[in-house]
């Protein structure tokens, strides 16, 4: 099992590990967000995105590659990650029930407006899923945990055992997302 919090090396390891199914899964992958682009999106984000984040951004390419409909760009024209973001900050604090915590960046849309998302703000970059679907009058109960660290959740696409899988029930180990048990708290700050 990879280390919660990746160091340098395994940093670098996982990225062009994560590079190379990019490369032969995805027809074409869009270039490289920036360096420049990624400062100036954590600037409009108000936090910085964990390292690894930051280093898929950088050096894989800005979006298109990953698990099923693949990561969202992070900065560009269309949807992105920091547009979506800032479309639901916008759109939950103008709910009666606020449902999206400051520092959570969506990553990857599911569809049925179900989203991965980032805990920015975490140690680990805990991977969420946001399910809509899911919610009350509690935006809390849309928050899920789909893997304790971003490198983790990355090892399970590498892997192609995600619970997302079509034949996930075929894998023993297969962990199904549980509920996000900080997810009023973050909610409310």
């Amino acid at each position: 099992m990879p280390d919660r919090i990746p160091n340098v090396i395994a940093i670098e390891d996982l990225v062009a590990r994560v590079a190379a199914k990019a490369k032969a899964t995805s027809t074409t992958l869009p270039p490289a967000a920036t360096a420049e682009e990624v400062v100036e999106a954590e600037a409009v984000l108000g936090f910085a995105l964990p390292p690894l984040l930051a280093s898929l951004y950088r050096e894989v390419a800005n979006g298109g590659y990953g698990p099923d409909y693949q990561l969202l760009a992070l900065v560009g024209p269309g949807r992105t990650a920091l547009s979506e973001y800032q479309s639901e900050r916008s759109a939950s604090a103008e709910d009666e029930a606020p449902y999206w915590p400051a520092g959570v960046l969506p990553i990857l849309d599911w569809g049925c407006a179900m989203y991965a998302a980032v805990d920015c703000l975490s140690e680990t970059a805990t991977v969420l899923l946001f399910d809509p679907n899911a919610m009350t009058d509690d935006g809390a109960a849309a928050w899920f945990v789909d893997s304790e660290s971003l490198a983790d959740w990355l090892e399970t696409w590498l892997a192609g055992t995600g619970w997302y899988r079509e034949d996930a029930d075929e894998y023993e180990d297969v962990a199904e997302p549980t509920p996000w048990e900080m997810a009023a708290s973050r909610i409310a700050e």
